[in-house]
């Protein structure tokens, strides 16, 4: 392995085969700068940009190229020179990332890295919602398969979904899918009857839950919260604000974008984050004067934390795993996104 990452002048091929004839080819660890250095090298040889999603361990978030949401990233994939995008996140990020960039090689590290809440609606039973409602305008969560991507008339991410559905004449049904946390949201901030939400979830946004916020929120009275609106807890933090439990100024519903925006911008000392255990990372970076705190330090990902370093380095060894999107599915689910992005700009993402 010390031989392999001393040289500079093997061609791709050759490199590749042997350090995956090496037993020692994949011990890549959190803060091993000579791991960091080889998957630099690696990326450069095979033309890839590498991309992580802010849930991703840090070591992961270190190394890319960009660090983001996963709508953020895919628009990035679509305009890097690169022709590999190598995507450390769960697998619809990396689809929706083939969708917008169909030309180039998509690569996930862990092609088992999938998604709780993606999985939550599958096509057919989106395609009998839809059956059941006819002429109802479908609103995807951009949290989706690129296979109900097709099926849906405009995505939307968290931090858009209300100027999504606020752009659908009034008189129109709405299906909402896939999480209904979101859904709720959007429904309580538009007051629309007419928007029916699909009754999915994130298992890890759902686990964090308004008991546990309500008693952070005590134990921290002078905390600001910020809350993502897929768990199980956003209706309890607008109610702590509502009772006046904590001032009404210091809960911010927010993407994971929207949570780096007002962390560069607070002046609390103080922030509990109601989402994955991983953004606390990016927020720690973006504000290293306040003290981030999880609301629940359980909530981590499984999926996400597939993306080792080890798997970042089988994966620019090998060529693996490549995400394929068939033509005519990617060609409907482009346009679901594109009607997104023509309402205005998204924003962050999930």
């Amino acid at each position: 392995m010390t031989e392999i990452l001393n040289r500079t002048d093997a061609p791709a091929d050759d490199l590749i085969a042997r350090i995956s004839d090496s037993p020692t080819g994949y011990t890549g660890v959190d803060g091993d700068e000579q791991w960091a250095a080889e998957i630099r090298r690696l990326a450069e040889l095979r033309g890839a940009t590498i991309l992580a999603h802010n849930y991703q361990l840090p070591a992961i978030q270190d190394v890319a190229d960009h660090v983001g949401d996963s709508l953020a990233l895919s628009r990035i994939a679509a305009a890097a020179p690169e022709d590999t995008i190598v995507f450390c996140g769960v697998h619809f990020m990396a689809e929706t990332a083939k969708i917008l960039s169909p030309d180039k090689t998509v690569l996930i590290p862990d092609q088992r890295a999938g998604c709780s809440l993606a999985d939550s609606i599958t096509p057919e039973e989106l395609q009998a919602w839809k059956d059941e409602h006819p002429g109802a305008v479908v609103v995807s969560y951009v949290n989706t398969t690129a296979a109900v991507k097709a099926l849906t008339d405009i995505c939307c991410t968290s931090s858009n979904a209300v100027d999504v559905v606020a752009s659908i004449p009034a008189d129109r049904d709405v299906l909402f899918c896939p999480d209904q946390f979101l859904g709720a949201h959007v429904r309580r901030v538009t007051g629309r009857e007419n928007l029916h939400v699909w009754a999915g979830e994130c298992h890890v946004h759902a686990g964090i839950n308004g008991d546990e916020l309500a008693d952070q929120a005590r134990q921290h009275p002078d905390a600001e919260l910020f809350v993502h609106p897929e768990c199980g807890c956003a209706t309890s933090a607008l109610y702590l604000a509502g009772e006046g439990a904590v001032p009404a100024d210091r809960v911010k519903i927010l993407s994971t974008g929207g949570m780096l925006d007002a962390a560069r911008a607070t002046h609390a000392r103080e922030v509990l984050v109601a989402t994955e255990v991983g953004m606390l990372y990016q927020l720690r970076n973006a504000a290293p004067g306040t003290n981030f705190q999880a609301v629940n330090d359980r909530a981590s990902c499984k999926f996400m934390k597939m993306i080792t370093p080890a798997a970042l380095l089988r994966c620019l060894v090998e060529g693996a795993d490549e995400v394929h999107v068939d033509a005519e599915t990617a060609r409907l689910a482009r346009q679901s996104v594109q009607r997104m992005i023509a309402i205005g700009q998204p924003g962050g993402g999930e």
